[in-house]
């Protein structure tokens, strides 16, 4: 049986048929492309509103008549929200001529993409959709959602380490936002950041001479990797989407969040 949406994912789906929106982004909550490979293919004239060829930065009405080539563009789809558990290997990119993208890896039968990065080498909890919205909402630092990670260095811990990792490290000419910082094991320490300098926990373990050996992120805000198996997804529950709404709901939509 299909459920009811909730008023709150309701909001982040639907669209006033009444309210312009820009071309690129009709196309892209489409699923059909990208927001650039969209502008793309309406410079290279692929792209036909109500008959018409369309221009780089217009506007479009839900109920008018867009296509690319011959293919008539539905209005955007059921939004999609995905916990990933991401194997360390696969790449977040959408590049079309990576073999090892998160993209290719999923083979997910409808065009989405993920919210916020996992370097290469990094595994774990990986958010993926096709709403835009959610994904700046989610992404920009300002906003100070919860992120956490269990990592593993090749050097002993010590209280030193853990003082500096809390206080504070210098990196990329910026001190790094205060975050908690819980020591697990002789190597190993779990770590919660409210922002996202590209490789940040990276880069703040090299600064103070530790390298590190695994890094999985078991935690997006409300949203836990739990027991779900490496390389699998499955859908956010009722519960989980309706506490990320209401997380969300006030935060700005436009900002950026890197890479770990």
């Amino acid at each position: 049986m299909k459920r009811e949406k909730t008023k709150i994912e309701l909001e982040y789906q639907n669209t006033d048929d009444n309210a312009p929106v820009r071309l690129n982004k009709f196309l892209s909550e489409s699923g059909i492309c990208s927001r650039r490979e969209a502008d793309r293919l309406i410079q290279l004239g692929k792209v036909w509103v109500d008959n018409e060829r369309a221009s780089c930065g217009m506007k479009v009405f839900q109920n008018q008549e867009v296509r690319v080539g011959q293919k008539k563009i539905k209005n955007k789809p059921d939004m999609v929200l995905l916990a990933v558990n991401k194997p360390a290997g696969i790449v977040c990119t959408e590049e079309r001529r990576e073999r090892n993208s998160i993209i290719r890896f999923l083979k997910y039968p409808t065009r989405i993409t993920y919210i916020g990065r996992l370097d290469k080498d990094s595994e774990g909890l990986l958010l993926m959709t096709n709403n835009g919205d959610i994904i700046n909402r989610i992404m920009r630092a300002s906003n100070f959602h919860e992120k956490e990670y269990i990592v593993k260095v090749k050097e002993e811990i010590t209280e030193e380490f853990l003082l500096q990792m809390r206080s504070g490290v210098e990196i990329l000419g910026t001190l790094t936002r205060p975050c908690k910082v819980e020591q697990i094991g002789k190597y190993t320490f779990r770590i919660i950041l409210t922002q996202g300098l590209n490789r940040q926990i990276r880069r703040m373990c090299t600064a103070l001479e530790y390298e590190v050996k695994s890094l999985r992120r078991i935690r997006i805000m409300n949203i836990e990797l739990g027991d779900l198996k490496e390389g699998e997804y499955r859908m956010l529950s009722d519960v989980e989407l309706e506490y990320l709404y209401k997380g969300i709901q006030h935060s700005p939509n436009t900002g950026a969040w890197e890479r770990r």
